[in-house]
């Protein structure tokens, strides 16, 4: 159990949480582990077996507090919170574009664009540090087959053709990216994205932190007042938070990608951080668990160059920052919606 920039990680599984006076108390089989003042809390993340006193959820929907609920693997299942807040006037308007096809497309190719545009800088990044020159020149292909769908994107008439781009990019983006691996490359080995369940140590890495930022993107969505529901790339689909994953499109590269890679590049993740489990999925130990989320909010804190405002603010603001931005967008207060890019 970790409390880091006001989240709570509980990672412990059979863990029990419940309300005494204003704090959090955790217990394991009875046994008390730490006691939380709910005023120190923004949000508290349970994966695995954990529970809930309904006590507790009460008073912390009361308080804005949201609790996420993930599997083991880090899936995202379950998000519980008060009533939303914010202006109804933002949401109705959101509803409003997303309704409007040629709105929705000019949002959802933004985002699009700004992921695909954060991915061509990454390999870039890469491709300098490659362990040879055959992997220089594969990374190298990949960042001009990416640069070819910058060129392109501008030009899709509809939200599926732009979904349509996205999912080329990504496939030549993961083409590439085992090749960044620099140690222990038989344990974390790549063949490409795949999820539910990931069936890989690298897969596993990245569903586990694509389930962290989602959470931050919408918990910036909900703290400006818009619909986390109510997207503009992702298809409406009962239970999901499609305005989330739009967010997340443009961060995951940056946020993720980059941190997951560093932590196997750097030797604080081995093989053995990893457990096969019968169905045939790959997830992380406990241990490995707590390493991640701790490198993940040290990231968070760490500065970045916010490039539409020119300002530097640190990475767990971006979220926040960019939801700011499209509800001005949604709004008309500014002419289009800015993809959060890094250089």
């Amino acid at each position: 159990m970790n409390v880091h920039l006001n989240t709570l990680y509980v990672t412990t599984e059979g863990s029990y949480l419940h309300k005494d006076h204003d704090t959090v108390i955790i217990k394991v089989e009875n046994e008390k582990k730490a006691q939380i003042p709910l005023l120190h809390l923004g949000s508290v993340c349970c994966f695995g077996r954990v529970s809930v006193s309904p006590d507790l959820m009460g008073a912390m929907a009361i308080a804005g507090i949201h609790i996420a609920f993930f599997s083991p693997t880090g899936r995202f299942l379950a998000r519980v919170e008060g009533m939303p807040g914010g202006n109804v006037l933002l949401r109705r308007q959101q509803h409003r574009v997303a309704d409007d096809d040629a709105r929705s497309l000019a949002i959802a190719r933004a985002m699009v664009i700004g992921k695909v545009a954060n991915a061509r800088q990454f390999l870039l990044h890469a491709r300098r540090d490659a362990a040879t020159e055959e992997r220089r020149a594969e990374i190298g292909t990949a960042c001009e087959r990416l640069a070819m769908h910058l060129r392109s994107l501008p030009t899709a008439a509809t939200v599926e053709s732009v979904r349509g781009f996205e999912g080329i990019a990504a496939k030549d983006y993961f083409s590439v990216f085992g090749l960044l691996v620099k140690r222990n490359e038989e344990a974390f080995a790549f063949n490409g994205r795949n999820r539910r369940p990931p069936r890989d140590r690298i897969n596993a890495l990245l569903s586990f932190g694509y389930a962290l930022l989602m959470q931050d993107c919408v918990s910036a969505a909900a703290g400006v007042g818009l619909d986390p529901a109510v997207g503009f790339l992702h298809e409406d689909r009962p239970g999901r938070l499609c305005l989330g994953l739009d967010m997340m499109e443009e961060l995951r590269v940056p946020v993720v990608d980059r941190l997951m890679l560093s932590l196997v590049n750097r030797g604080q993740l081995a093989g053995d951080d990893f457990i096969e489990e019968s169905a045939g999925g790959i997830r992380l130990t406990d241990p490995a668990r707590k390493t991640v989320l701790v490198a993940y909010q040290a990231a968070k804190a760490l500065e970045v160059r916010h490039e539409f405002l020119d300002q530097t603010i640190a990475w767990s603001r971006v979220p926040h920052v960019q939801a700011l931005l499209l509800a001005r967008a949604l709004r008309g207060d500014i002419d289009a919606y800015p993809p959060f890019s890094v250089r």
